[in-house]
């Protein structure tokens, strides 16, 4: 029942709302998604996406989630608003031609406000993009601060102190995340 996920997510990262729901699947917003979708936030082939518990992507207002090619974005994953994550490039001498590139995000990340991840991008756990931040290649190591344009390390993160927590009720958006176990995953 709706109140059930709404009571349970309340205090998680991505509450869920009586609003996120009706927007979805009484007004049709993004309702293949199976996390919650700003009204104001762009998701393309929500169906070649993987979230992870309490990772919503395009929760946040204004964020553009570009899925041609698939995206997987681990565990308590925060994306802040006007977020882009794009996984096709166009060809370079024909622009009809798109190209897919696996994205991948690790857990426990922190994609700042105003941040693009380009196609092709693996960011490890515990990876912070810094707000403004374009990122352009990979840092699969994870553990650490990334900001720029092209984004690059600031700042190594001491894996000691990172704490992988978990919530007491476990979504993965509207789906307990138990009733995801053996589902496919990106």
């Amino acid at each position: 029942p709706i109140i059930k996920f709404i009571k349970e997510t309340s205090s998680t990262q991505v509450p869920i709302s009586f609003n996120h729901w009706y927007n979805q699947f009484i007004l049709r917003h993004y309702p293949e998604a199976h996390w919650p979708v700003h009204i104001t936030s762009t998701v393309s082939k929500p169906e070649n996406i993987y979230c992870g518990i309490e990772t919503s992507p395009g929760y946040m207002p204004c964020c553009y989630i570009q899925a041609f090619g698939e995206i997987v974005i681990g565990d308590y994953t925060q994306i802040a608003p006007n977020v882009g994550i794009i996984s096709t490039n166009h060809e370079l001498y024909d622009t009809r031609i798109s190209i897919p590139s696996k994205v991948l995000i690790g857990k426990y990340g922190w994609i700042g406000m105003n941040s693009c991840i380009l196609p092709g991008v693996t960011l490890g756990d515990f990876t912070v993009v810094g707000a403004g931040s374009v990122v352009t290649k990979s840092f699969p190591d994870g553990y650490c601060v990334i900001a720029g344009n092209p984004a690059k390390i600031i700042k190594k993160l001491d894996k000691n102190l990172c704490v992988p927590f978990k919530s007491k009720f476990e979504y993965r958006g509207y789906i307990p995340a138990e009733q995801m176990q053996g589902k496919k995953h990106l």
